[in-house]
This record gives structure tokens, C-alpha cells and sequence, in this order.
């Protein structure tokens, strides 16, 4: 029951900084890497190897599954084997190949999580071409972008995408053939070849591949993947990830998971529902396919995910915030409705639980006997069979992950990750209760050290450590695509820099505080680069000022806005609103006809929707240094601004929430 005290090992001392250079800390890797970190094993060269090598071990396994849908009736989830899929893999790659397309070359995928997702993946890996995800909320014309930087010459696209894709061909000359994930209408076809294209059905396409062809050589320096993430201003960055990269990532989490919990196995079953195009999502379903285990997936529609999760009864679930924010309003809901003696019950066998897991004992031992009698129920949220779960992409509020950890009768860990470190860097470990609310310890493949960042007041070298963020390691990236300016910015003598500031725990493990550039996150894991945003509304002409603020606890913006007086009261003289400027910014009135004209200005500039805002507060005073909320050069001061108009901010959130109800 005694937990060990640190569960990190320092492996270099820090540096002061010299001429000009910020100081460092020590270099620390988790405990779990303690003879080094995990690498690629001789003669393992490309992930193709950990499907081929299940295909071989188990080839009657279950391993892709989706529900039909006939006469708009949906039925249970129908399975392909490793074998079937093996088969289909290696047919489709024939036939990409016979379109021209060599090892090195690119293929698009695009579209909703799908068994054609990914047998075209497997496809692309069984004949060494790079695989790209296309997805299209990076913001307008993303998939055109993307098409045309990484040179994509084959896309693999859902039906519903195919519009998309066509639309882009008149300004993508590198695009050759477009292949549906189902079938192609004869005019879709008919539009294609007018620009030189060809369009198929996936079925027609497969046949013109050889399930016996031979397989190219593989080398684990090849490109895996090119994944396009945002992040700043600008066009995406492509992200370049080799074969070395992701299969030392999928050898970590399976040497982690040996350590601390239980590796998966065909007896698993993993619910396929966030995005494949993200790296979170690819690394999981190549760890699954690694151990044989089956990946049933939901139908790409919100209204039916709890359906769908419920038919499949997964073991293992891997959530965002949001999600897991549901799952935890769903039953309190339901406990709150039970009636007084169902309330008092759940609440004793809550605390008995959580007193125990304090305490240091591990999920399944902390109280059993609750578990059998009180939190079964809870468990049917997810199906009824879930024993590990999984969070990423955003910080999940430490009341949610109590909650779960408490309630779930699973083991809960949460993880911090980036493209760039291809998936997960840090994770907490499952039943090491004294890591709630961080993110945990370095993965067995990085290293990871703080950076000081004195113009935000961090110290890397102080008794409470923070800084930015710095990792190296095996899963690292080979840099952005055709951007080797952003490359040398992003990597400095071998250390990757984050951007995100992070603070060393007593305990070895890190907690995410704050961030270095003017980007955040929202709780959907969308990235705001607040002040290309700010600089959007700033157009708005009645505007004179505008503070546009989100976090990675919320999914939506809100705003504190400066409005041009005359501008205002201009309005008021026409809808005959009465009274001085400072009670027009009180105005409700007044305040939604800002926020429609800031929107508006927002949509016709292409604001993603993500990018709107929900709610804002008018501020009648100009922000000025006597209030300390600007510089001298008149750029906004985000720290000071947040703690000057916390309240404010507060009451916006929780207006616009009251709203959606």
C-alpha cells in the first residue's frame, strides 16, 4: 500500500543560463525507463510489422467492427478477422500502387473513423506510402492546403467528403485519383475526369489489386505519416512521424501498461469514436492492433455514440474532457433522481471509496463490496465492461477525474501528448491516486526538463520548479514538413520545445499550469491562436478594444470589448434606447446587438466556429497601465486582464451556459 515517494529518476543536473540563454532543470525520465529509454528492436522496421506479425499469430480473430444500417434500422456489430483484413490491406496497396503511387509517395485519407479508415492506413504501411490525414477543421480551404504541400497524388475519402475533395481539383493538380470509402454517383465521376481525374468505388478500386503481390522493403527511417496540426497563426504544420517514431510509442504504452496495469489483448475490445486523423486516437487503435485486440466503431454520429458504446460494451475506452463531463453530469443526474435513501447510500459508498484510494490502495481493492452493490450501475454508463479509461487532448477538472476514478470501477489515467511527440510524453500512472490532477510522468521513451521562462516569472531551477516544457526522446518527430524554419524554432539542441508550462510535482509527476505563446486550447482539444481571433473583431467598427479569452476547462470564447461610444450611441438613438454610455454597456439590448455585429464580422472572415464568441461583457473605460491591463506599447497583459475581470468572466461563462439549457 506505501507508495513510492518519487517516481521519477533525474539523469542530468540544470544549468544556470549563460549569455542570454534561459536557465534548464535537471533531466528527468519516469522510473518505468530506468534502464533506458524503450527503442526500436533489431529487425523491427515499420508498424506494418505489428499487424502482419497478429495476422500471422491470430488470423480468426475479430478485429474490425461496425453496425449496418438497413431501412433506416440499425443491427449488431458485424466483425472482419485479422486475416480478412490482412487480405483486403494488402489487395488495396496493390491497387494504389498500380495508380503509379511508389514507396515515399502520399496518400489522402479522409472522412470518419471506419474499418476503410483503416485498411487504407494498413494499405499505405504494407507498401511504405505515407499516409495523411485530411480533415477540414483546421479552418477554410485545409484539405486544399494540405493536398498541395504534401504533394497527396491518391485520397481515400467517406462518401459525404467526396463533394469536398472534388471541389478542390481544379486548384490541386498533384491529385490523380480519388477513391470513396463506399460507392461514387456516375456525375461525380463525370466531373472528375473533366479535370483529368479519376474517381472510383472502393469496391471497383480493391478489385484491381493482388492479394499475393510482393511487399516493398521497409526502413524504420521512412515517413509514416505526415500529420497536419494547428497551433499558430498560418497554415497548418505538417508534422513528420517515421516508422521508428510510432512504433516506439506503441512499445511504450505496451511497456507501461506491463508495469503498472494490464496490456491489452484480444479478450479487449476498443471504441473507436475520436478522430483517427488526430494522433491520439492512431496510436491507441496501433497498440490494439499490436495485441490482437478488436476496435469496434461508432456510426460518426453524435445522437447515437451512448447507443452505440452500449451494443459494443468495450474494455477499454479512451475519452476527451467533454466527454467524460457528460458521462459525469449523466449520473449525478441519475443518482440525484433515485430518491433520498439511493442519494445517502451513494454517497457513503463515494466517500468509504475515495477515503481508501487516499490511502493508496488500488482501484479494485479500495471497497469491492461498493462496487459490487453501488458502482456497478455507474459502469453500465459505458457499456458495463470497461476496465481501463483513458484522457487526453485537454486537462480533465480534477472533480470529474475523482469522480471517475471513484465511481468507474476502472483504472483512470490521464495523459498529455502532441503530434509532435506522437501521442502521449506524459501519463499518469492508473492507480497512483497521489497523481490526480496531472498529467503524470514521463512515458518510458522521453525525457523530459523545464525551461525557465523569466519574462512569466518561471524558474526551472527554483524548490517549486516550473517552466516550459522540453522533451526528447524516441517518439519524437523528424520535423514540419518543408518547414525547416519552424523546425530549428521548435527544436533546440535536440530538445523539443513544447510551449506549454508545466510544474514539477513532489511526487515526479507534472502538472500543466499555464502556456508560453498566446495559443490555448479548448475542452474539444480545438487550438485557439487568440490573437489572429482578436485581430478579426478588431474589424468590427464598433470596436474599439477587445479582449477575447477561453480555456481548455471550456469549449467556447468570451469576450470583454471596449465599444466605440459614438458608434453605440448611435445605435441607441435609432432603437430608441435611453441613457449614458456607461448604462448602454449594461444594456442587455446593447450587448447582444455587439455580440451579433462581432460574429457577423467573425463569419464573414471566415472564423472557424469554434473562433465565435458566446458572451461579452462591455467595458465602458479604455484598458489602460494604470490598471496595469496593457504595456507601454499598448499590447494586452492576458494575466492581468483574467485577474482583473475574473468575476466578470465567470458570470459571462455562466450566463452563456444557462443559456444552452
Amino acid at each position: 500500500m506505501q507508495e513510492v515517494s518519487v517516481y521519477t529518476l533525474k539523469v542530468e543536473e540544470g544549468k544556470k543560463g549563460v549569455d542570454g540563454r534561459p536557465s534548464v532543470g535537471p533531466v528527468y525520465r519516469g522510473i518505468y525507463a530506468e534502464d533506458g529509454l524503450i527503442g526500436v528492436e533489431p529487425g523491427m522496421e515499420s508498424p506494418w510489422q505489428f499487424f502482419s506479425d497478429t495476422a500471422k499469430r491470430k488470423p480468426d480473430c475479430r478485429l474490425l467492427g461496425r453496425r449496418q444500417v438497413v431501412d433506416s434500422k440499425v443491427g449488431p456489430y458485424e466483425w472482419h478477422t485479422y486475416q480478412e483484413v490482412y487480405d483486403s490491406a494488402v489487395r488495396l496497396g496493390s491497387a494504389i500502387r498500380s495508380r503509379g503511387v511508389n514507396p515515399g509517395d502520399r496518400c489522402g485519407i479522409y472522412g470518419s473513423n471506419c474499418p476503410e479508415w483503416i485498411i487504407t492506413m494498413e494499405a499505405c504501411s504494407a507498401h511504405a506510402v505515407t499516409y495523411v490525414p485530411l480533415y477540414d477543421t483546421l479552418g477554410p480551404n485545409a484539405v486544399e492546403f494540405i493536398i498541395n504541400h504534401a504533394e497527396v497524388s491518391i485520397a481515400f475519402a467517406q462518401e459525404n467528403k467526396i463533394p469536398s475533395i472534388l471541389s478542390c481539383l481544379p486548384k490541386c493538380p498533384c491529385l490523380k485519383t480519388i477513391v470513396s470509402f463506399g460507392d461514387v454517383a456516375s456525375a461525380q465521376k463525370a466531373q472528375a475526369e473533366e479535370l483529368g481525374v479519376s474517381c472510383f468505388s472502393w469496391k471497383e478500386f480493391s478489385q484491381q489489386g493482388n492479394a499475393h503481390c510482393e511487399l516493398p522493403p521497409k526502413k524504420r527511417t521512412d515517413v509514416c505519416t505526415i500529420m497536419y496540426t494547428s497551433g499558430t497563426t498560418g497554415d497548418p504544420k505538417g508534422v513528420v512521424i517515421t516508422n521508428a517514431a510510432l512504433i516506439a510509442e506503441v512499445l511504450s504504452i505496451d511497456k507501461l501498461l506491463l508495469l503498472t496495469d494490464r496490456v491489452f489483448s484480444e479478450e479487449d475490445t476498443y471504441f473507436s469514436f475520436l478522430p483517427l486523423a488526430h494522433i491520439y486516437d492512431l496510436t491507441m487503435e496501433t497498440y490494439c492492433i499490436y495485441k490482437a485486440s478488436c476496435i469496434g466503431f461508432w456510426r460518426g454520429d453524435v445522437r447515437f455514440l451512448v447507443e452505440d458504446l452500449q451494443e459494443l460494451k468495450p474494455t477499454i475506452f479512451c475519452g476527451v474532457p467533454r466527454v467524460y463531463d457528460r458521462i459525469y453530469t449523466g449520473i449525478l443526474a441519475k443518482v440525484s433522481s433515485s430518491g433520498v435513501i439511493r442519494q445517502k447510500l451513494f454517497q457513503y459508498a463515494y466517500d468509504y471509496k475515495l477515503a481508501n484510494l487516499e490511502k493508496g490502495f488500488a482501484h479494485d481493492k479500495a471497497s469491492p463490496l461498493m462496487d459490487r452493490l453501488v458502482f456497478e450501475k455507474t459502469k453500465l454508463a459505458l457499456g458495463g465492461r470497461v476496465r481501463v479509461l483513458s484522457s487526453g487532448a485537454a486537462p480533465l477538472p480534477k472533480h470529474v477525474e475523482e469522480f471517475l476514478r471513484v465511481t468507474s470501477c476502472s483504472s483512470l489515467s490521464q495523459g498529455y501528448g502532441l503530434t509532435e511527440s506522437c501521442g502521449g510524453c506524459f501519463t499518469s500512472v492508473g492507480n497512483v491516486f497521489s497523481m490526480m490532477g496531472t498529467v503524470g510522468i514521463p512515458m518510458p521513451s522521453i525525457e523530459a526538463r523545464l525551461e525557465s521562462v523569466p519574462d512569466m516569472g518561471y524558474d526551472a531551477l527554483s524548490s517549486t520548479p516550473r517552466g516550459e516544457i522540453c522533451l526528447r526522446g524516441t517518439t519524437l518527430f523528424s520535423g514540419y514538413h518543408k518547414r525547416q524554419d519552424l523546425t530549428k524554432g521548435a527544436i533546440v539542441d535536440g530538445w523539443f520545445h513544447t510551449g506549454d508550462i508545466g510544474e514539477w510535482q513532489p511526487n515526479g509527476a507534472m502538472k500543466i499550469i499555464d502556456r508560453k505563446k498566446n495559443i490555448f486550447k479548448l475542452s474539444q482539444g480545438e487550438y485557439v491562436a487568440v490573437e489572429n481571433v482578436e485581430s478579426v473583431y478588431q474589424r468590427c467598427p464598433l470596436v474599439t478594444s477587445i479582449w477575447v479569452y477561453g480555456n481548455s476547462f471550456e469549449s467556447f470564447l468570451v469576450a470583454v470589448v471596449v465599444p466605440d461610444r459614438k458608434a453605440l450611441e448611435n445605435w441607441a438613438a435609432d432603437h430608441g434606447v435611453t441613457g449614458d454610455f456607461q448604462s448602454l454597456c449594461q444594456n442587455l439590448k446593447a450587448k447582444k446587438y455587439v455580440l451579433d455585429e462581432l460574429n457577423s464580422t467573425g463569419q464573414k472572415h471566415k472564423l472557424r466556429g469554434f473562433e465565435m464568441l458566446k458572451a461579452v461583457h462591455l467595458e465602458p473605460n479604455l484598458f489602460d497601465m494604470e490598471r496595469d491591463l496593457i504595456t507601454p506599447t499598448f499590447k494586452l497583459k492576458r494575466p492581468q486582464l483574467l485577474k482583473y475581470y475574473k468575476d466578470c468572466i465567470d458570470q459571462l461563462y455562466s450566463e452563456a451556459k444557462a443559456k444552452k439549457v
